[in-house]
């Protein structure tokens, strides 16, 4: 489901910041050798990403799911002089590509690559995150979010990817169909958790903003 008419998210983009060379770099090597491009971030939502990390200017940020690393470095861009980013991926074969452009970005001493399930590796991290970003297996995502709250404080920002998915949430749902379900749930959490408050941005397949209060 498109949400808005290509014209318009042309406008978008042409009128934000404009993307960084780095980042186009890794857009085209991405297209070029990686199975399914269309999990990369993106110029405009990459921007909102930098963005807020910079508003936020977080000493510590933590991201689920690194794919080819172009959030993280989005990400990074925001990042105290002394601070890190742990990011998380399954997947190890894309483990030196990231690395290749988080070094080149000139954040690389900044950015911590983590490669297993990470249910199992944000329990061992010994870190209190201002950021987080969830981009990783859809059906985790309440898992996830309960593991981080462990690993915040008040204050603490939490952006949730894909969370629109693709406007099947607003459509009927088919029994098959977990992923959906487990967004419908993820959603209503990110709602109704009296711990955190929560505005659901129509950016790209849905971006949840949340503050850990």
């Amino acid at each position: 489901m498109h949400f808005l008419s290509t014209e318009i998210e042309n406008y978008i983009t042409s009128h934000s910041q404009d993307e960084p060379e780095l980042l186009q770099e890794l857009t085209r090597e991405t297209h070029l050798k990686v199975v399914r491009p269309r999990m990369l971030t993106g110029h405009f939502q990459g921007r909102v990403l930098s963005m807020l990390s910079k508003i936020i200017h977080p000493k510590n940020i933590l991201e689920i799911g690194t794919y080819t690393g172009y959030s993280a470095l989005c990400l990074a861009e925001g990042l105290q002089k002394e601070g890190q980013l742990h990011t998380i991926d399954l997947n190890e074969e894309l483990h030196e590509m990231q690395r290749n452009y988080f070094d080149k970005s000139g954040y690389g001493e900044q950015i911590v690559q983590h490669t297993g399930d990470a249910k199992s590796i944000i329990p061992t991290l010994n870190v209190v995150f201002d950021l987080v970003f969830i981009d990783a297996e859809k059906k985790e995502y309440p898992d996830y979010f309960k593991l981080i709250l462990e690993k915040t404080k008040s204050g603490s920002i939490v952006l949730s990817d894909n969370v629109l998915w693709s406007g099947k949430v607003v459509e009927p749902v088919d029994s098959k169909d977990k992923a959906t379900q487990t967004l419908l749930t993820y959603n209503e959490m990110l709602k109704n958790d009296p711990r955190v408050e929560t505005v659901l941005l129509p950016i790209r397949d849905g971006l949840s903003l949340t503050r850990v209060l």
